[in-house]
C-alpha cells in the first residue's frame, strides 16, 4: 500500500472509532444544581439556560435538576455537599468561598468597581482565573462567574444619602470580614446572619436593614418589611458556578468539555438577564411602596474614603502575589 493510501486508511479507521467512542463518552447523568435564590431570580434563569444547553449538547443524556430557594441548605452546607460528592453543582456568591480561599475576599472590596464592564473585566481576566485555579485543591471546580449585581442598602429607619446616615443602623451583613469591617467603619452595627434568616430578622426588627442587589430585594419581597432603598452600589457581587470535584473527576473529557461550553454560553445570557432584571426591579420596588434614592458622587466618594483603611488592612492579610495581580487588574479595567 502506498503511503497516501495507508494514511487515508488509518484516518478513516480513526474516524470510525471516534464516532462511537464520542457517544460512549457521554453517560446518562442527573446533576443536582442547588442555589439560594428563588425560581424567578436571574440565577435560576441561568441554571435553566445552562440545563437547556447541556441537554442539547449531550443528546439529552446530561440532565440538570434545579433546587432553588435554599432547598439543599445554606451556601456552606451546599459547599460541603459538593466537596463530599453528594451534590453535583451550586451557584453561590463568591463571598461564600472566602472561608476556604481567603483571596476571594478581594472580590468584595467596597467601591472597587463602579460599572459592569469593570466587574466583568476583573472576573473574566487573569485575576478571576487565578482565583478559580485555587479551588480544585479544595474539592471544587469552577466554570466561571455569573452576575448577581451591585449591592445596595435597605432599611426601615431613614434614607441613606451620606456616610453619617449609617450611624447606629443594625444592618444584616454576609458573615464575612470584608462586610463586617466595612460597615463597622461606616459606624453601622453589622449583624452577620445567614441569608435564610434574613427576612424573619427584618420582619421582627431584630435588624433595621440589610444590603443586597435589587433583584434579590425584589424576589425576596423585602419591600414588605423595608421602607427605604438607597443606591449605595458599594460592592459588585457575583455568583460562581461550582461543580463537585469528585463528580467532575468521574466525567469523561467529552462530558467536561460539554459542561464547560454550556457554562460559558449560559454566562452571557445570565448576565444580560440579570442586569435587565435589576433595572426593572428598581421600578417594581418603588411601585410596591419603597422610597428610592440615589447618592451623589461626592457622598459615594466619602464612603469609599471611609472604607480605604479596611481595604488596606485586609489586603495585608492576603497572598501578596494575588493582591498585586488584583491591583494591576484594577488599574487595567479602570483605564
Amino acid at each position: 500500500m502506498n503511503p497516501f493510501r495507508r494514511l487515508l486508511a488509518v484516518t478513516s479507521l480513526g474516524l470510525l472509532i471516534s464516532l462511537p467512542t464520542l457517544a460512549q463518552d457521554i453517560q446518562e447523568r442527573v446533576i443536582k444544581f442547588g442555589h439560594l435564590n428563588n425560581a424567578d431570580h436571574p440565577t435560576s434563569l441561568g441554571v435553566k439556560r445552562f440545563a437547556e444547553l447541556l441537554a442539547a449538547k449531550s443528546g439529552g443524556k446530561l440532565k440538570v435538576q434545579e433546587f432553588p430557594s435554599s432547598q439543599l441548605g445554606s451556601d456552606m452546607q451546599q459547599q460541603s455537599a459538593l466537596q463530599g460528592g453528594v451534590q453535583e453543582m451550586s451557584a453561590p456568591s463568591t463571598t461564600s468561598l472566602a472561608g476556604i480561599v481567603r483571596e476571594f475576599g478581594l472580590v468584595d472590596f467596597p467601591f472597587a468597581v463602579s460599572t459592569f464592564e469593570q466587574a466583568d473585566g476583573m472576573l473574566d481576566g487573569p485575576f478571576g482565573a487565578a482565583l478559580l485555579a485555587k479551588l480544585p485543591a479544595k474539592g471544587l471546580v469552577a466554570l466561571g462567574y455569573w452576575d448577581l449585581g451591585f449591592r445596595n442598602v435597605t432599611n426601615s429607619k431613614r434614607p441613606i444619602t451620606r456616610p453619617e446616615d449609617m450611624n447606629g443602623l443594625k444592618l444584616r451583613v454576609i458573615p464575612n470580614p470584608v462586610f463586617v469591617q466595612t460597615f463597622t467603619a461606616l459606624k453601622a452595627n453589622p449583624v452577620p446572619l445567614p441569608f435564610a434568616e434574613l427576612y424573619g430578622a427584618l420582619e421582627s426588627h431584630a435588624v433595621d436593614g440589610q444590603e443586597n442587589p435589587y433583584a434579590v430585594i425584589l424576589s425576596n419581597k423585602m419591600y414588605e418589611v423595608q421602607k427605604y432603598l438607597s443606591a449605595t452600589n458599594h460592592v459588585y457581587a457575583a455568583n460562581i458556578v461550582l461543580v463537585s470535584k469528585k463528580f467532575w473527576d468521574k466525567l469523561s473529557s467529552t462530558e467536561q468539555k460539554i459542561m464547560t461550553e454550556a457554562a460559558n454560553e449560559a454566562r452571557g445570557y445570565q448576565r444580560t438577564a440579570s442586569r435587565a432584571a435589576a433595572q426593572k426591579a428598581v421600578a417594581d420596588l418603588q411601585s410596591k411602596g419603597m422610597q428610592f434614592n440615589e447618592l451623589s458622587k461626592a457622598e459615594l466618594a466619602r464612603m469609599s474614603d471611609v472604607a480605604k483603611p479596611v481595604r488596606a488592612r485586609l489586603a495585608a492579610s492576603y497572598d501578596p502575589v494575588m493582591v498585586k495581580l488584583y491591583n494591576d487588574e484594577l488599574k487595567r479595567v479602570h483605564q
